[in-house]
């Protein structure tokens, strides 16, 4: 079964025989995740959630409202359905993310999907399974229990045998999900913990036509859209008023079809043939009012700590009282830059906007919530919108996918065909939502026994969710500041300190942001755990010990000890230290401990994660080469390891380009970086031996694996640099030239002593 046009598959399964659905009633709700960023809906669709459907011929459909982003999702949850529904992984085909076929079960972010979303699935499947065994029981006259089942073959002990398939035949089942159904103990899994290769694969390596890029329609045309002048920036009484005029003559020369759509800011042309719209898009001649200057973004840290904000105090503890005094005390500032999801490629959507019915064709990550958008600048109910969810390019958090889905529904209404939009490199550098840039104040201190005694804790973090941009640029939404508060993951220190102060102040983005991998809590943890490493040093204790002796939780100090074993982690071991070797280098290691903390404060955990790193520093010209990297993650029940491998691969490569190089620049009209060259990314060739241990944790439940081995990373690589360099950075990213800089720091005051 296709389901390139799935509100008609689905609503073809209700009255289908031979079938069994596990369903959830509209409105009705079992174990709903925790509020996400987002938008509301009232909106109600008017057919059941399914979850599981056994269908004829063997086959079964599983629904999960999440989307692959890469990420191996897809097989992780065919992989659960199949474990409870006690069928062979190859049975089983999941749909994911298409608005009218799937549940509303919120965006795909925060490493939530197995964690919280997959578990109706998981309850749908043995409900399925418990069904089906009852009713073969009944059929014989036997004890359930007395009954086995492999491969959705249910055997007897006096050897009879039937199918889930043929105790459905000539009729239809529709069970509603009963979240109290027993599930499998993991004494009993038999493909959860089993490596399976993941099933998205070989289309992707033959080139298959699997991407939201590779859909075409008939009919369909082609668009470019024509961004405005304020590069990034989304707030603002010009956001959608500053168009002067759009000059239609200036393109009719290049095709008799060209169309020019205009609405507020919003600019496009389309053409039967994309390489017209392409040349039509580079000659419109558009008059724009002068654009106010964006702030100065020369330093960022001053440009944060200038913004307006609220003010919370996230946790107020006095465990110690006045009469422990301290001996050792420090005060820090720690800085990480505004960065982009920097996604390889620009994003693409196709639209078919027909009477009573928008078809949408999308990469996006929320398409729930992009049915919402849709709905506001369509003016349409959203039960005349259907999102269809195709792989794009990788974004680890808000690129340009939603707002180009946009753009192509807005050409499709004004010309009436099926049109197919896609961005420039230029556009997506400019206007995807940045991850915000972050300023962490800590003050602490130690007693005289050189334990923890107060940790003070202030970071500020501008961000909001980027609403759709067709929404602000056409006035359907307002382009007043909005701020979002979600500055405080991870804020808590996983230490014991006895007297905390841990406050956030959120305020309102200035340039376009929203989430990227690690959200506050990267930046955060980067504060947190290079403190950590401050109050060790000051007291001669080496940086594993002193962690293994303060981390609040067994599970923490399990990880970090197993990691720190792994990596042949030796006490009291030290770098360079700023003395080059004969050949001008200098060598260090240092060591991180984080765990993700999803949601509003005071929010849950994901995974424990730790980190390992070993760099070299080449002293003439401040180049940093990462040579090891270890990450232990303690995952709870790991459904594919191979799977949660390689997110914690991609992981390590994404924030070792984070952490030494990615920075987003600005001027005064927005965002600067617009190509490669201005934003570089990680080579191939600076990618280092990387070593991956999960913990064996297979009878606690699943926790988020996508995000915690992020966390980690920036304080890990700062410690090394400070093991190799004897100098501390507190600013990312670590490149070359401030590298040299702390380095001619150094030999400025070792001259003057």
């Amino acid at each position: 079964m296709s389901f390139s046009q799935p509100k008609e598959q689905l609503q073809a399964l209700f009255g289908q025989p031979d079938t069994l659905l596990i369903t959830r009633a509209p409105g009705k709700v079992a174990k709903p995740p925790p509020r996400q960023p987002g938008i509301a809906s009232d909106y109600l669709q008017p057919y059941d959630d399914v979850f599981i459907a056994l269908l004829p011929n063997d086959r079964v459909l599983a629904f999960n409202g999440h989307v692959d982003l890469g990420t191996g999702i897809r097989t992780a949850l065919a992989q659960i359905v199949a474990e409870e529904l006690e069928v062979g992984f190859d049975r089983v085909k999941m749909v994911l993310g298409h608005t009218s076929a799937t549940p509303n079960q919120g965006p795909t972010i925060a490493s939530a999907t197995v964690q919280i979303s997959a578990v109706p699935l998981r309850q749908a499947a043995a409900q399925a399974r418990k069904y089906l065994l009852e009713l073969a029981a009944r059929q014989w006259g036997v004890d359930v229990g007395t009954l086995a089942v492999n491969d959705g073959i249910i055997t007897s002990a006096d050897s009879r045998r039937t199918s889930y398939w043929d105790l459905l035949k000539g009729e239809q089942v529709r069970l509603e999900l009963d979240p109290d159904v027993a599930i499998k103990p993991a004494s009993s899994y038999k493909l959860i913990g089993k490596p399976v290769p993941r099933v998205d694969i070989p289309a992707k390596v033959t080139g298959q036509p699997v991407y939201v890029h590779d859909v075409r329609v008939p009919g369909m045309w082609h668009a470019r859209v024509v961004r405005p002048p304020y590069v990034g920036r989304d707030c603002g009484d010009f956001v959608g008023k500053s168009l002067i005029s759009v000059d239609e003559s200036s393109v009719q020369h290049i095709a008799p079809d060209v169309r020019v759509v205009v609405i507020g800011d919003f600019i496009a042309v389309a053409a039967e043939r994309e390489e017209h719209a392409i040349k039509a898009a580079r000659a419109l001649k558009v008059k724009w009012k002068p654009i106010p200057d964006l702030i100065d973004m020369s330093d960022v840290e001053s440009a944060v700590r200038a913004q307006p904000f609220q003010e919370r105090t996230l946790l107020e503890q006095q465990q110690a009282g006045p009469e422990v005094a301290s001996t050792h005390s420090l005060a820090r500032t720690y800085v990480w830059p505004f960065q982009m999801h920097a996604s390889v490629g620009p994003s693409c959507s196709v639209a078919d906007y027909q009477a009573g019915h928008v078809r949408v064709w999308s990469g996006s990550q929320n398409p729930h919530m992009l049915r919402v958008e849709l709905s506001r600048l369509l003016q349409l109910d959203e039960g005349e919108i259907e999102i269809i969810r195709m792989e794009a390019a990788g974004c680890y958090g808000r690129n340009c996918a939603d707002d180009v889905c946009a753009d192509a529904a807005l050409v499709s209404r004004a010309i009436g065909r099926p049109v197919r939009v896609q961005l420039t490199r230029e556009q997506e550098h400019g206007w995807e939502p940045k991850g915000a840039a972050q300023v962490m104040d800590v003050a602490g201190s130690l007693d005289g026994n050189g334990d923890l005694l107060s940790y003070q804790f202030l970071t500020r973090y501008p961000s909001n969710d980027a609403p759709t941009l067709a929404l602000l640029l056409t006035g359907h939404t307002s382009a007043e500041p909005r701020m979002l508060e979600m500055g405080d993951r991870t804020s808590v220190p996983p230490y014991r300190y006895p007297n905390m102060h841990i406050a956030c102040q959120d305020m309102a983005a200035f340039v376009r942001s929203a989430w990227l991998r690690g959200v506050s809590a990267l930046p955060n943890s980067f504060a947190h755990d290079s403190f950590i490493d401050e109050l060790a040093f000051e007291i001669g204790c080496d940086p594993v010990e002193f962690r293994l002796r303060h981390l609040k939780e067994e599970r923490a100090r399990d990880v970090m000890a197993e990691t720190a074993r792994h990596a042949g982690w030796r006490t009291g071991r030290q770098g360079s230290r700023g003395c080059p070797d004969e050949n001008g280098m200098l060598h260090g290691r240092g060591v991180a401990y984080a765990r993700y903390t999803h949601s509003r404060f005071p929010g849950f955990g994901a995974a424990w994660s730790a980190w390992v790193v070993d760099v070299s520093v080449h002293a003439a010209t401040g180049r940093v080469t990462v040579t090891r990297v270890v990450v232990g993650q303690d995952t709870g029940m790991v459904v594919n390891p191979d799977g949660v491998r390689h997110q914690i691969h991609g992981n390590i490569v994404q924030m070792l380009s984070r952490t030494l190089k990615e920075e987003v620049a600005f001027n005064s009209k927005g965002v600067v970086d617009l190509e490669w060259g201005a934003y570089p990314i990680i080579s191939f060739t600076d990618i280092p031996p990387i070593e991956v241990l999960l913990l064996d944790r297979q009878d606690e439940p699943p926790m988020g694996a996508g995000e915690s081995s992020s966390v980690p990373a920036p304080a890990a690589i700062a410690n090394a640099l400070f093991d190799a360099t004897g100098k501390r950075f507190r600013h990312a990213p670590f490149t070359p030239d401030k590298v040299l800089r702390a380095l001619a720091q150094a030999e400025a005051i070792e001259a003057i002593a």
